[in-house]
């Protein structure tokens, strides 16, 4: 697996107090122990308390989409993840993979019609109900979450 150095996130470093950057391989099994990690320094630094069910559902479900759809599954690639945290503006998570990315307004609404029947693509729809802020960027390469 090519190793790379991790981009910069864009965070205002001087306001957070905590900070986290990882990249990963595009494993499925490599998703539990990164939320679980983020989810304990998120309370131990009292980051958006009492939110943290959003934020593991919305970590889990933007890291399984970049594994699953922008890596196609492909183990060789590898996803990066950061997390910040700003004790006035929340935590700000961003997940970036390899892939070509998407329009994320050609996303069918998994809550109408015959969507309702269909076992996937409920992933960006929860995470636009459980986070404050999202934003799709570089094509849809990228997801910017924040909790407040």
């Amino acid at each position: 697996m090519a190793s790379r150095k991790p981009q910069k996130c864009e965070f205002a470093e001087s306001r957070l107090i905590w900070r986290f950057q990882k990249v990963l391989p595009a494993r499925v099994e490599a998703i539990s122990p990164v939320v679980e990690h983020v989810l304990k320094q998120t309370k131990e630094m009292g980051c958006s308390p009492g939110k943290e069910l959003a934020i593991e559902t919305a970590l889990r479900e933007a890291l399984a989409n970049a594994i699953i759809h922008g890596c196609q599954g492909n183990p060789n690639l590898e996803i990066q993840v950061c997390v910040g945290c700003d004790p006035e503006k929340g935590i700000l998570i961003v997940v970036k993979n390899p892939g070509a990315g998407f329009d994320p307004s050609l996303i069918p609404n998994p809550t109408r019609g015959e969507n309702i029947f269909v076992s996937h693509g409920r992933g960006i729809f929860l995470i636009n109900q459980l986070m404050d802020e999202v934003q799709f960027k570089n094509q849809g390469t990228e997801i910017h979450m924040r909790k407040r």
